[in-house]
């Protein structure tokens, strides 16, 4: 028999966001549908069904389609969380690092959303929630492929707005800030040479990030307020979910020159390496580090 309880399909539940956000939503009374590449296709004691799902791959988004179709037969939302992210200097991050990231961060969404479009405009109705970053809004340094899927997705979530408004379908970007219980599973740093000039700028700023990410906000919280957009009549466009001193970092960033915001940015993330002397190949070939571009 279909589960006749509104139904939610969620990618990324595996762990972290995901994983809390799953939670969250089977706990509001969701008929859940939750996908990840690590799932075997079986429903835990929770209630929540867990389907394998590769976004990266059309083949593995269709059947996972047509698998979720046989538990419930419409679609009410869907949660895109599946995220990965590589750590590393825009010059050293091979380019095929690049193509993972947007893969699995903006096509991901993409692909799963050409699946459920048509099946939310038969409904004339459906809920889709996105989930973008902090990052989506500014830039950081050493997470460029990251935050260039995420800016993607800013833009694509606007379009698909826009195209579908009328057909009942609701989109909403979720910005979260920092949140424990991240993995570590899907994050990837690029190694680099010794003596590299990016070595301390990123040490340091790598630090920062575990930092700020230990002491981040409850994920089960951030979950619990995604399962409260779903169940309210008319979603906004976004929603930043995150501390005081991020959303002082959005607002900095919309108020400040682009230039003044991003030198408070890289002083944080890079501390006293911001600062330090770095090489520079003169005319005739040799280095210098006599420059200091702060």
């Amino acid at each position: 028999m279909a589960d006749e309880r509104r139904t939610v399909w969620i990618t990324g539940a595996s762990s972290g966001l995901g994983r809390y956000t799953a939670q969250a939503l089977g706990e509001a009374g969701f008929c859940v549908i939750a996908g990840a590449r690590s799932f075997t296709g079986d429903k835990a004691a929770d209630g929540i069904f867990r389907l394998p799902l590769d976004v990266t791959r059309e083949e593995s988004v269709e059947a996972f389609q047509k698998a979720a179709l046989a538990i419930s037969e419409r679609v009410d939302a869907v949660v895109h969380c599946a995220g990965v992210l590589v750590l590393g200097p825009c010059e050293k991050v091979p380019v095929e690092e690049y193509r993972r990231v947007l893969e699995t961060n903006y096509l991901g969404v993409v692909r799963m959303n050409q699946a459920v479009l048509p099946l939310m405009r038969e409904q004339r109705c459906g809920k889709i929630i996105i989930f973008s970053s902090i990052n989506g809004l500014l830039g950081t340094p050493f997470q460029s492929a990251y935050t260039a899927s995420k800016h993607a997705l800013e833009g694509y979530a606007e379009c698909l707005a826009m195209e579908t408004k009328s057909m009942g379908i609701q989109v909403c970007l979720v910005e979260p800030g920092d949140h424990r219980g991240g993995s570590q599973a899907y994050r990837a740093h690029i190694p680099l040479e010794q003596g590299s000039p990016y070595a301390a700028p990123m040490e340091h700023g790598i630090a920062v990030i575990n930092r700020d990410e230990a002491g981040g906000s409850d994920p089960a919280r951030l979950g619990r307020r995604v399962a409260r957009l779903l169940l309210r009549r008319k979603m906004p466009l976004r929603v930043c979910i995150a501390s005081a001193d991020q959303h002082l970092a959005v607002w900095m960033r919309r108020l400040l020159p682009a230039g003044a915001c991003m030198e408070i940015l890289r002083k944080y993330y890079l501390g006293r390496a911001a600062n330090a002397p770095h090489s520079r190949e003169t005319e005739n070939g040799h280095y210098g580090g006599n420059d200091d571009n702060s």
